[in-house]
């Protein structure tokens, strides 16, 4: 056993023994250094550890403290699923303590505009708050250009219902892209119009004809960890897109719903290279903090704003005040830094955990994508595969997985791949997981 994991199991006993209580802090990095003679390396590599495995998590200038409710407390059951299918964030990584507090002084602040419906475009104090958010993800704009909706999912919904200045009635979308987009065109009737899209990016020649002749008000694009590919643009890609959206007056709408977990720095939005006011820009908080609160800012160009505003105003009235001005708080008090620093980590390590453990796959012709980031990996399965029942062999071993032909219109074939999630996976189950998948798809290649 090597020193740092002799470290990880002396802390596991003491939590198991009650020595170290929920919520209570744990031993400093320095006094580990001391206690077991290693080096702060070592040290900070067992804490790491436990920190993926959702044992303990870190403060900023403070240490790390064990969680509420650490994995030894889950059901046994429910331990044994290995769910690659689910984006809904891990509720071990969720800062429910810390949102509880902002609920309170959300309440205590905001208790007398409960009751109205005064802020159809948002609270003017998160407005404030995510307009200068934004600017860290090298967006800019006017606090007139932001709205706050109940999720991305209903701007979506307004905009594929809305007319847009260009006059034009059909939507672009990639293939595959977001289930909830394609349900939404669908329930306001409007047209869809899919383009291909996979890792090596899309074809420009066949966007350029989409862009001339099909009649395109926008294109709904998630330029980075694409859902269900993870795959992500270039910037080059993007001022591509962009010279067509401006060359044939159609908008894009620019879905960056794990901006925060992006760790390219160079990696900038569609709306940052944007210089002709093409770019609607969409910023979830679903994933980073909880679906629960239905909240995302959505910046638009000027001549939008009105349109918007009035289809937002006769869709809802006005987004949940409680829950606005409980991210508001968040924000402001830099709790939602201090919370997307440590996911960004996580999720990091994750992803290259994975890429790590299916280098070791045996089974020929799968072909894996797996970003440096982000929550979505993909698997590309050979045709003689039969997916459906893959899935629900693997199901029966207790490995989820999700079949990505929602993902698709109807009028398109299935590329036969899968996409696998890391947001409800650690370490152990990614190997356990991936090990399953590998000798599944092994045995059936051999059956074929």
């Amino acid at each position: 056993m090597t020193k740092y994991e002799t470290i990880v199991t002396d802390l596991k006993k003491a939590i198991t023994d009650g020595k170290i209580k929920p919520g209570g802090k744990l031993p400093s990095i320095r006094k580990v250094c001391d206690q077991f003679a290693c080096s702060k390396v070592t040290a900070v590599k067992a804490f790491d550890l436990l920190e993926n495995e959702h044992f303990i998590y870190s403060v900023p200038q403070s240490g790390h403290y064990l969680i509420t409710k650490p994995p030894a407390a889950a059901s046994e059951s429910k331990d044994n699923v290995i769910n690659f299918a689910t984006l809904a964030p891990d509720e071990h990584l969720l800062p429910f303590a810390d949102l509880q507090h902002c609920l309170s002084k959300a309440f205590d602040y905001y208790k007398k505009d409960l009751f109205s419906n005064v802020y159809g475009r948002g609270l003017p104090g998160l407005i404030q708050a995510v307009g200068k958010q934004l600017q860290d993800y090298q967006v800019f704009t006017a606090e007139q250009n932001i709205m706050i909706t109940s999720g991305t999912q209903q701007a979506i919904n307004i905009l594929s219902g809305m007319p847009f200045p260009n006059g034009h009635n059909n939507v672009l979308i990639e293939q595959p892209t977001y289930f909830g987009a394609i349900q939404s065109l669908e329930m306001n009737k409007v047209k869809a119009i899919g383009i291909p899209r996979t890792k090596a990016g899309i074809n420009f020649d066949e966007l350029e004809r989409l862009c001339r002749d099909g009649d395109i008000k926008f294109f709904y694009i998630i330029p980075r960890f694409h859902n269900p590919g993870g795959f992500s643009y270039s910037n080059h890609e993007k001022k591509q897109i962009l010279k067509l959206a401006e060359k044939y007056d159609l908008y894009l709408v620019e879905d960056d719903y794990l901006a925060d977990l992006e760790v390219d720095s160079k990696a900038d939005p569609l709306f940052a290279l944007d210089t002709s006011g093409r770019v609607i820009y969409l910023k979830s908080y679903s994933k980073v903090v909880v679906p629960g609160l239905r909240i995302a800012a959505v910046v638009l160009p000027p001549n939008l704003t009105a349109t918007f505003e009035n289809y937002k105003r006769w869709s809802d009235l006005n987004t949940s005040v409680l829950s606005q001005g409980t991210l508001e708080i968040y924000i402001r008090s830099h709790l939602y830094d201090v919370h997307t620093k440590r996911l960004k980590k996580i999720y990091r390590h994750r992803m290259g955990y994975l890429k790590q453990v299916t280098g070791n796959c045996s089974c020929d012709g799968l072909q894996w994508y797996i970003p440096s980031s982000g929550l979505v990996a993909s698997l590309k399965i050979p045709s003689p595969f039969h997916i459906e029942g893959l899935i629900k062999k693997l199901k029966n071993k207790n490995v989820l997985l999700e079949d990505t032909a929602p993902c698709f219109l109807s009028s398109y074939l299935n590329p036969r791949f899968l996409r696998l999630s890391v947001s409800r996976v650690n370490d152990g189950q990614i190997k356990r997981g991936i090990a399953l998948i590998d000798q599944e798809t092994k045995i059936n290649s051999e059956g074929i």
